[in-house]
């Protein structure tokens, strides 16, 4: 049986999809290792641009905190830190109408469907808390 292989790039030009398989997390998997290991995303899914923020040329960032649990799910993500601006010439992605939580929600949203594949200490899959991950919202060019 060959190991599982998980894509863990985010293609930004696929926009609002999620994945259609199951992921199986059995870590006594032939080819798979038991030994100890920091969590890894698995998926990851691109938040769907809210319609205020396009309407009114906003970009911007949310960096979302959750625990990862041992069954590599998402729980309990909040809000840390956000920011939405009008990008200019001169500093494209500079904030400077920090903060603002017009992107808060599709953030969450997006954080809530990643799936990871989680810690492991002695063989046994642990929740981490405290990660955080920054989700960025950028404006298309043309």
């Amino acid at each position: 049986m060959e190991p599982i292989q998980f894509d863990t790039q985010l293609d930004m030009n696929v926009a609002n999809t999620a994945p259609t398989t199951g992921i199986n997390l059995n870590l006594n998997a032939s080819g798979m290792s038991s030994g100890d290991g920091e969590y890894l995303p698995i998926v990851k899914v691109q938040p769907q641009y809210p319609r205020r923020a396009l309407s009114r040329g906003l970009a911007g960032y949310v960096i979302v905190e959750f625990t990862v649990t041992e069954a590599g799910t998402v729980r309990d993500p909040i809000v840390i830190e956000n920011c939405a601006h009008i990008p200019n010439v001169r500093n494209p992605t500079e904030c400077v109408d920090s903060p603002n939580s017009v992107f808060d929600s599709a953030a969450m949203k997006a954080a809530e469907k990643f799936k990871y594949k989680p810690k492991v200490i002695d063989g046994v899959p642990v929740e981490t808390a405290g990660v955080q991950n920054k989700i960025t919202f950028e404006l298309a060019e043309g």
